[in-house]
């Protein structure tokens, strides 16, 4: 049943966004026969889940992966069967990257849905992902799913119906019957695609209708002016919720809100919309996290968690720490993980999934003020990480590829696997035993990175075997979306060499599966204990602390194939004992007698010693 206030709550979110639009009564009494209807359908089962802590996935236990089920284990069923291995190496979180039914053909890697309420009939049925929730839960285990909020698959029903010419579904979209408004729009908001689909809009001669899409001519916008609109993606968000899953991931949600004169990205009202969504889950379906996917400057990501008085998303991709990272391996600098690591304070309810690989490309969006602040050029200095993950600068220990690459702007993003990114694959290539060596660190410290951060560390499927570039791809069906260099099929023939620590394989599973030991053990991993950044006086290395009541713990990252010292003299601040001892390769430090010396790409996770 409903509590009063909370619907309260959402009555009043709702109006201050539907009202000026001409929303009545009448539309919030169907969505309120929505949320009955999701309460009505929630099991027994599922409302004990509801009854647990809220915020699970702030616990240092978290520990994720996200795949493609095709990719992984070409189905549900075999997906089942592969609960083990994820129960050997610690993963508590799952997500699933797309597997709603999509369209036939190209379907953007599931991001363009035909049937919400279906799965890919090439992966199973609904039943068999019901069983694998069932399974992961039994096993402590909380799954993710994605939801393709923004837009749909121009097969789906409702874009059907609305291109035989029904005016109801054709408000759902933005279709226009002339090019003046998608004239206005094109010239204040960006192509996404600008190489294989220019522009905002696709005309239709067989309907006559212009309809604004953000990416794909396939994939098309949906209005969210439309209070039917919102109705309809809380009904499939609640029948998502209501399948078992822990958390759900909304698509491009920077992108939802389209106003004239505007860039239609990040607007006010989307905000609005996201405390909506969070009110009316809290009404159905309260343990459900949601992850919202804003892949945006720094600055606006973390408005999506919203604050304490109106909550947004629990969940959000580190997406500017990512970039981060890697702008640091290629420059020896930590200095911008330091400032943006001090720079947002989260609200309670929410953490980052930090990752440091994942399906899509790496955007070089860094922060342009705090890089002109350190003397770059940010034009300048976006073209040199471009070329040195492309293999092309002098010295370059990576193997990825452009993508995207602009020839007027000379902008480019990037693709490539971790491992071949890290220089593992060049080191092989080229018999180099030494820089193979000084890859595996770099693998080696970067995981231990991302574990040490607050938040979700969530790996990508395969980085944790130090998967390589697969080419394949440019011969197949994928040949025109490079991203497919860093989606291989994994490697199951080669799962036997995980048990030998000589293999690379072997090495960086064994070694992450070590962190994710160390790290549950850990309460001072919890994401409530905020990190601190700590200035080293030395741009190689980045050092965090946790603290907690008396307990301290200090992180230290090497991002440098050479020796560094420092000293934490000033971080012993609550007297008592200065020794400290590595919980990874117990070596024990004090800090107030001593300069630390890291080896190259050395980490150090140092706990006070009591």
């Amino acid at each position: 049943m409903m509590k009063i206030q909370d619907l309260t709550k959402l009555k009043k979110a709702y109006f201050d966004i539907y009202e000026p639009l001409g929303g009545t009564k009448s539309d919030f009494l169907s969505l309120e026969r929505v949320l009955d209807e999701g309460l009505s359908q929630r099991g027994e089962a599922l409302k004990k889940r509801d009854a647990r802590d809220h915020q699970w996935y702030l616990s240092e236990e978290m520990i994720g992966m996200t795949l493609y089920v095709s990719l992984f284990s070409e189905n549900i069923e075999k997906l089942i069967k592969k609960i083990p291995y994820f129960l050997e190496l610690g993963i508590t979180f799952i997500h699933l990257m797309p597997l709603l039914k999509p369209r036939e053909g190209n379907s953007d890697g599931g991001y363009a849905v035909q049937n919400y309420r279906d799965i890919n009939p090439e992966l199973g049925t609904i039943d068999q992902f019901r069983l694998f929730v069932k399974k992961c839960h039994e096993h402590d285990i909380n799954v993710a799913i994605d939801f393709v909020i923004n837009h749909t698959a121009k097969e789906h029903e409702w874009a059907v119906k609305a291109a035989q010419g029904d005016q109801f579904y054709q408000n759902m979209y933005m279709m226009y019957d002339t090019d003046e408004i998608p004239n206005k729009f094109n010239e204040t908001v960006a192509e996404v695609l600008p190489d294989q689909y220019p522009g905002n809009y696709t005309y239709y001669k067989e309907f006559k209708k212009y309809v604004f899409k953000s990416f794909s001519e396939f994939q098309w916008d949906l209005n969210f002016e439309n209070p039917y609109v919102l109705e309809e993606l809380l009904s499939i968000f609640f029948f998502l919720a209501n399948l078992g899953v822990d958390a759900i991931r909304l698509d491009a949600i920077p992108f939802i809100w389209k106003e004239l004169g505007t860039t239609c990205r990040n607007l006010p009202k989307v905000h609005e919309f996201m405390h909506i969504f969070h009110l009316a889950k809290e009404i159905v379906c309260p343990s459900v996290a949601i992850l919202g996917e804003a892949i945006v400057e720094p600055h606006e990501i973390v408005k999506y968690f919203g604050d304490n008085k109106k909550p947004e998303c629990e969940l959000l991709y580190n997406a500017n720490m990512m970039v981060n990272f890697w702008n640091a391996f290629a420059t020896r600098d930590v200095r911008l993980i330091e400032i943006d690591q001090m720079k947002f304070d989260l609200p309670t309810h929410g953490t980052w999934m930090n990752y440091i690989r994942c399906h899509d490309d790496i955007g070089w969006g860094l922060n342009e003020e705090a890089l002109s602040s350190l003397g770059f050029d940010p034009f300048s200095h976006k073209q040199f990480l471009i070329n040195f993950y492309n293999g092309s600068f002098n010295g370059s220990f990576a193997k990825g590829k452009n993508y995207q690459f602009n020839k007027q702007t000379l902008d480019a993003r990037t693709n490539g696997t971790l491992a071949s990114l890290l220089g593992l694959e060049k080191a092989l290539e080229e018999h180099d035993q030494f820089g193979y060596e000084e890859s595996i660190k770099r693998i080696d410290m970067i995981n231990a990175l991302m574990f040490f951060l607050p938040g979700i560390p969530l790996l990508y499927s395969g980085d944790e075997l130090g998967i390589l570039n697969d080419y394949n791809h440019e011969n197949d069906i994928h040949k025109t979306d490079g991203r497919w260099i860093h989606r291989p099929v994994f490697p199951w023939h080669d799962i036997d060499l995980i048990q030998d620590k000589y293999t690379y394989q072997g090495h960086i599973y064994s070694h992450i599966k070590k962190l994710g030991i160390i790290r549950k053990s850990e309460k001072l991993l919890h994401s409530s204990v905020r990190l601190q950044s700590f200035p080293s006086h030395n741009i190689h290395v980045f050092i965090g602390v946790k603290q907690m009541n008396d307990e301290l713990m200090i992180g230290l990252f090497n991002f440098s194939e050479n020796h560094q010292y420092v000293n934490l003299k000033q971080i012993n601040i609550n007297g008592g004992t200065s020794l400290y001892k590595d919980l990874f390769q117990g070596k024990v430090f004090d800090i107030k007698n001593m300069n630390i010396n890291l080896y190259p790409y050395e980490f150090l996770w140092l706990k006070k010693i009591k």
